[in-house]
């Protein structure tokens, strides 16, 4: 048996996907530790792994807390988190030293702990990963790299590790693991032909155990469900386009609103739609005929896994490119927030739902993601790093 400390952060899409993986390891008799916030603490217990709880820094989403828009202000609240928590991961290991160390995107203490103890440390990405010449590939995008404000937020960063004796530049640090395993579909990841497979490990989104466990009743009508993820539900507008697009069509429309929409802002809903402040998102695309989604990769994995055609509605950071990749893959239609109309979306809706090549190539996704390894083939990579 051995001791796997596990670095988190508090946000949905940065703790469910490595789950099934903690799951998995537990099973197979290794001892985990798992640092994170209090807010996720239960649902990291549940994997049977030890919280090593730490306050945060990081927006609280079941505060109504939003993270920010501003790519520097974003990146550096990674920073920030690891500032505040390294030292009190530290203290509550005392003694007790890891044998592997895990660590999500942003659990940054993960590396400084296994260069301390001279451990392997094991990145679990639920993102998509580097892969070479990806700065000029992605010029566009990191454009904002150029700023005197991430700059300065890359000084502060190289204060710090200089501070604990790491001498790496703060990208290198951040953006080059030296092993890592992907949790998103292969076919999510831009350009994956040139990604360095000796480093980065597909094994896929694991939802095979959340499948099995969500239920939701089957409808007698064609059900399209409507939800933009965890922090993008702040639309009333764009929810009451997919009502008057789909509720004449006598679908069955599944609104997942989140925690801030006032529901008198919907207004009067036909007999056939539903509005929920929360649903077990994999169930209910279990039952769907489409979905309408703001193309999060957690969203995109799961739509995939299901089976399921997509209206792609992204909202911002990664989603411009995770609902490009759909369409390449033939399994979506991109709309634009303000082109959002009921009529743009009805004729999504039709066109995706009646064609026979997008089917099939949903079959094809769905096969892949499920033939990908997922949690088990994670645990072998960690036990390989132990060995």
């Amino acid at each position: 048996m051995a001791h796997v400390l596990m670095v988190g952060v508090a946000a949905h899409g940065h703790t469910n996907p490595h789950l099934p993986v903690i799951a998995e390891l537990v099973r197979r008799g290794h001892r985990v530790s798992y640092a994170i916030p209090a807010t996720f603490a239960d649902t990291v217990a549940a994997t049977g792994a030890t919280p090593l709880v730490h306050t945060s820094v990081l927006p609280d989403q079941s505060r109504g807390e939003q993270w920010p828009t501003d790519p520097v202000a974003g990146t550096a609240l990674f920073l920030d988190e690891a500032v505040q928590s390294l030292p009190q991961i530290a203290e509550a290991l005392g003694d007790d030293v890891p044998d592997v160390a895990l660590y999500d995107i942003g659990g940054y203490p993960a590396i400084v702990i296994a260069r301390r103890f001279g451990i392997p440390a094991v990145q679990l990405s639920p993102a998509l990963v580097a892969w070479d010449g990806f700065e000029t590939d992605l010029a566009d995008d990191l454009a904002f790299r150029d700023t005197a404000e991430y700059r300065a937020y890359l000084a502060r960063f190289g204060t710090w590790l200089a501070g604990l004796g790491i001498d790496d530049e703060p990208e290198q640090f951040v953006g080059r693991p030296r092993r890592s395993i992907v949790e998103i579909p292969r076919a999510l990841q831009p350009f994956a032909d040139k990604v360095d497979e000796t480093i980065y490990t597909f094994v896929g989104p694991d939802l095979a155990r959340r499948a099995a466990q969500e239920e939701w009743p089957a409808s007698e009508r064609p059900l399209v469900l409507v939800s933009f993820g965890s922090a993008y539900h702040d639309r009333p507008d764009t929810f009451r386009a997919c009502v008057e697009a789909f509720a004449p069509l006598g679908w069955e429309v599944v609104l997942a609103i989140g925690p801030h929409i006032d529901l008198a802002d919907l207004g009067e809903l036909p007999a056939t739609v539903t509005a929920h402040r929360w649903v077990p998102q994999l169930g209910v695309l279990g039952r769907a005929s489409a979905f309408v989604t703001h193309a999060g990769m957690g969203g995109c994995s799961e739509g995939l896994y299901q089976g399921v055609p997509m209206i792609a509605i992204p909202q911002g950071v990664d989603q411009f490119g995770n609902a490009a990749l759909l369409e390449q893959l033939g399994v979506a239609r991109t709309i634009a927030t303000e082109d959002a109309t009921p009529a743009a979306l009805r004729e999504a809706l039709l066109a995706l739902t009646s064609s026979d090549d997008v089917a099939a190539r949903l079959a094809e996704q769905r096969d892949a993601i499920r033939r990908a390894g997922g949690a088990s083939r994670a645990a072998d990579v960690v036990e390989a790093e132990l060995a």
